[in-house]
């Protein structure tokens, strides 16, 4: 008997033990919507960087790209590449080779560098090599303050329109040459992310009084999820949008905010419907 296997999905980011953001969102959403993440970390931290104190480092240097060449070696078919927090040459190495490596596999890249019109910590010299990266995927990740800083612009300060959205969302993808997926675009009472394949276009979801670390990390993997059912852009986009923006509306008005939204409970709705 033939033995099938899910799709697998290469997931080179951060392993961050505390709080739900990096790989801690990523597997357990692309386990439940049906693939195999087959997780690279490109950084072992106690928790993530937002909010919960400096964390605790294990040095993963070399780790991916040796876990990558085995895994070539192994003959391992690679239906995805999810690239995301890159905090250091040797990890942006690995991406790139992991790139290289399946070149039919559908290219992501979540540019995990900056947020609120501040580089994070150690990112200080990583846009111009992540610029570089991102016009080797097929489709990139970024929140506002990274598409801008891809850009090389300055980050607006206040709400910005949809039409003004949809222009930087096009900008991005004739510069980069790739698709394009705009996030956490600040427009009065909603929150918006816009994309650009083809044509550019926008989801907005209501905005809620609070933010958590790592639901750029969920809406990503829902995406790319989405994206390897076979869904257009558009719908994509707008299954991840709803999904995060659920997840943070069933997250209680008690919960400690550091350790990120509480989508478990939520998971059911993104697995794949069995027949029969």
């Amino acid at each position: 008997m033939k033995t099938i296997a899910p799709p697998v999905v290469l997931c080179v980011h951060d392993l961050a033990c505390l709080g739900r953001a990096g790989m801690g969102a990523v597997v357990p959403v692309l386990a439940t919507m049906g693939f195999q993440p087959v997780p690279v970390p490109t950084a072992v931290l106690s928790s993530h960087t937002g909010g919960l104190g400096e964390p605790v480092r294990m040095n993963a240097a070399g780790y991916a790209s040796q876990a990558l060449a085995g895994y070539k070696e192994l003959g391992l078919e690679v239906s995805c590449v999810f690239a995301g927090y890159l905090p250091d040459d040797s990890s942006r190495a690995a991406a790139a080779q992991a790139f290289e490596q399946w070149p039919a596999a559908l290219k992501l890249l979540d540019p995990a560098m900056a947020d609120n019109g501040k580089l994070y910590q150690g990112m200080e010299d990583a846009v111009e090599p992540i610029r570089q990266l991102a016009a080797r995927a097929d489709l990139v990740l970024p929140n506002l303050t990274e598409a801008c800083l891809l850009l090389n612009e300055p980050v607006p300060e206040g709400p910005v329109t949809p039409d003004w959205a949809c222009a930087l969302a096009d900008r991005l993808r004739e510069s980069l040459n790739t698709g394009v997926v705009v996030t956490g675009l600040p427009m009065g009472k909603n929150i918006g992310v816009c994309a650009a394949g083809r044509t550019a276009f926008l989801v907005q979801k209501p905005r809620l009084a609070c933010s958590f670390p790592g639901t750029g990390d969920l809406f990503a993997a829902v995406l790319a999820g989405s994206l390897m059912r076979g869904n257009a852009l558009s719908a994509a986009a707008d299954m991840a949008a709803e999904f995060v923006w659920q997840a943070i509306s069933h997250t209680g008005p008690a919960a400690d905010t550091r350790l990120g939204v509480w989508y478990e409970p939520l998971l059911g709705r993104l697995a794949p419907v069995r027949e029969g």
